[in-house]
């Protein structure tokens, strides 16, 4: 079973600040195969640049794959962005990305504090 890392998640996992996650996104990083969607690496970027972040993208990902064996999720970007059209409930483009990737994995969970996304989406951890 796989779960589905939001942009805030995986930041927190790629410093080590467990403390962040709730006792349930804890668990679930330990039981599940974690992925990223693709726009995660773009989102962290963003938070770089903009100095919410004191890593760049790639130092995160590589990180997150060198430590929790994280992997991005290798699902076509245009089947991808197809079902993030779907996903009207929210104006923000990564979160379209973020839960239409995990829409279109077979019982994906996505792991998430975001409380938009957990209303929108059935299989969302926190």
């Amino acid at each position: 079973m796989n779960a589905y890392l939001d942009t805030h998640v995986a930041a927190h996992l790629a410093v080590g600040d467990l403390k962040k996650l709730s006792r349930a996104a804890r668990s679930a990083t330990e039981r599940y195969d974690l992925l990223i969607s693709s726009i995660v690496r773009v989102e962290l970027e963003y938070l770089y640049e903009v100095r919410r972040s004191p890593h760049r993208a790639d130092f995160v990902v590589a990180h997150l794959a060198d430590s929790l064996n994280v992997l991005v999720c290798p699902l076509p970007f245009d089947r991808v962005a197809r079902a993030a059209c779907h996903e009207s409930w929210t104006r923000d483009a990564f979160d379209r990305f973020i839960v239409a990737h995990a829409r279109c994995a077979p019982d994906a969970y996505l792991i998430t504090a975001d409380e938009t996304i957990r209303a929108n989406y059935h299989r969302a951890v926190w």
